[in-house]
Order: structure tokens, then sequence, then C-alpha cells
């Protein structure tokens, strides 16, 4: 996806029928890993994500990322359009992708502030997305989209740019638990490529990472 594409929220992360026109997510395995609030967890994913944007140096925000076909740019465009049309989810309104010239720490920013915003709002919380998201509540909709799609596109953005690569270990245990038993139906164009065999020794992040098509 080019930067100048509106959002496709399957894009090396999320999965999309287009036909359908619906998002696909996992129901997780309650495992009871998680124990920060979703606007806990979410806001430990989006605060590291933008640090990443604004540390990023200049010279590197064309870099090949390990999307195929993405650079650093396009990476974060992405990410920033799957929050815009979160948060359009709540009232039908309309999104669009960041314009090329658009500042993308700033569209970054106000982005995730909308989103924890809504966090914040116990109805807007609990507000029934429709059946393109999956028909759940919002803030389910965020801990999937925060864990799936946020953290590991930092993991992608970092290592374009030459970044601290650590993920955040809790938000690595929901993802893991989202995404494994969902293996089968990600593995698709527009979602996730095939595996990576992970070493026996192996961490919690690199094993993620590698299940996701990730070379660690």
């Amino acid at each position: 996806m080019g930067p100048h594409r509106s959002a496709a929220m399957g894009d090396c992360g999320l999965i999309v029928d287009e036909a359908a026109g619906t998002v696909k997510w996992a129901e997780p395995e309650r495992g009871g890993v998680v124990a920060s609030s979703v606007l806990e967890l979410y806001g430990r994913i989006a605060e590291r994500f933008g640090e990443l944007i604004l540390n990023c140096p200049q010279d590197r925000w064309e870099n090949p990322s390990p999307c195929p076909g993405w650079t650093a740019r396009d990476v974060v465009v992405h990410v920033v359009s799957n929050h815009r049309r979160a948060v359009a989810g709540l009232d039908g309104s309309g999104y669009s992708a960041p314009g090329r010239g658009e500042n993308l720490p700033h569209a970054w920013d106000a982005a995730s502030e909308e989103i924890k915003a809504a966090l914040r709002d116990p109805a807007k919380a609990s507000a029934l997305l429709g059946d393109e998201f999956g028909s759940i509540p919002f803030e389910e909709f965020v801990r999937r989209m925060a864990c799936a799609d946020t953290l590991i596109h930092g993991w992608d953005l970092a290592r374009a740019t030459g970044q601290d690569e650590v993920l955040d270990s809790e938000a690595v245990a929901v993802a893991t638990e989202t995404l494994v038993p969902e293996d089968g139906d990600i593995r698709m164009p527009r979602a996730f490529g095939a595996k990576v065999p992970a070493a026996p020794d192996a961490d919690a992040q690199t094993r993620l990472l590698n299940f996701l098509g990730r070379q660690v």
C-alpha cells in the first residue's frame, strides 16, 4: 500500500474480507493474561508508538519496513488510518488516511488522543461497533487493534528506523493469546505471512514475531 491510499485495515496486520466489506478479528482465548485495563494497555502501546515516530531520523522515513512493499512512513500511515477508522466507527462518520504532506507526529497524537478520550467515556467505550468491525464493543476492538496492529507495527517501525525493538510484555501476551488460535485464518494476502520457525530458546516476543512472519 502506498502512502496516498486510503486505510486498508488488513494490510500487513488486521484481516479484511474485501468482498464482504468486513474486518475480521480473532476471538481470544480467555487465559487471564490481561492485568491492565484497556486504557492502560492501549496507553502504553500508543505512547511507545508515538516515541518511535517522534524519534525517527528524518532520513529514515523512506526505509523499507518488514512489511513487504511498505516504507517506515507507510507503516505509520496505516496505523493512524486504523485509529481514525475506529473512531469514525462510533458514529458512522468518514475518515481518511494521512496525506503525503501531513505532519505524522501531529496526526498520530490526534488519533491516539481520540481513542483515549473515547475509552474514558463509558458510553463510547461500550458502544457496539458495526458488522464491518465484527460487531464488538469499541473497547474490545481497541484492545485487539492495539495488540494485534499498533504493537506489531511498532516493532516494524523500530526495525525499519533502527530504534529500540523491545515490546510491552503484557501486550505480547495478549497478542499471542488472541492470534495463535487464528493461525489458519490469518495466513492470507494483506494479513500475515508464513510463520518463521522460532528457536527453541526464543523469548515470548521473538516467538510472537516469528509466528507473524517476522524475521528477528
